[in-house]
């Protein structure tokens, strides 16, 4: 008799262990890959970490949005440290196109100091940004909507006001 429940026992006992909730946590999960978009229902009166999502289809719909984002010093600083981290490999610290990545492409990164650029609207500025352009990649992944507002203060405030530094004697700035 004590042999059958010897036996008995160890059949069950992988039977048990694959009942455990870890057996199968990496089987059935949520996946969402960064292609699909995710379709998230926030609780009522909640507003997610990242902020409102503005739900906007296209770079063009996005051309008459209002920059929401007030351009103090603090969301200008902000707009500088993304600057610094996701355009200027390619638009260059002076926001000319002239960046090391930048230089490698046929066609030449936009220069963001531009009478072209000046004249483009925020909420376009803010669609480029999100939905990306011909040779430029999208950061609507990478970035919340409020951190793009606080890179088109930036641009605006900061970037096309700035004075370029003139070369000097030996090319040197």
């Amino acid at each position: 008799m004590k042999k059958l429940v010897m036996i008995v026992a160890l059949l069950a006992i992988p039977v048990t262990a694959m009942a455990w909730p870890w057996s199968r946590d990496l089987m059935n999960q949520p996946s969402i890959k960064p292609q699909e978009g995710s379709v998230i229902n926030y609780p009522p009166n909640s507003v997610p970490v990242g902020g409102l999502r503005t739900k906007v289809a296209d770079r063009d719909a996005a051309e008459t949005m209002v920059n929401p984002v007030a351009p103090t010093k603090k969301s200008i600083r902000m707009g500088q440290a993304l600057f610094r981290i996701y355009c200027m490999p390619c638009h260059g610290v002076t926001g000319k196109g002239t960046g090391p990545v930048g230089k490698i492409f046929e066609l030449q990164p936009a220069d963001l100091t531009s009478d072209y650029v000046k004249g483009l609207t925020d909420g376009w500025i803010w669609g480029t940004i999100t939905f990306g352009s011909y040779i430029m990649p999208h950061y609507g992944y990478d970035t919340t909507s409020t951190e793009r507002w606080h890179l088109v203060n930036y641009i605006r405030h900061k970037l096309e006001k700035e004075p370029v530094a003139k070369p000097t004697k030996g090319g040197k700035k």
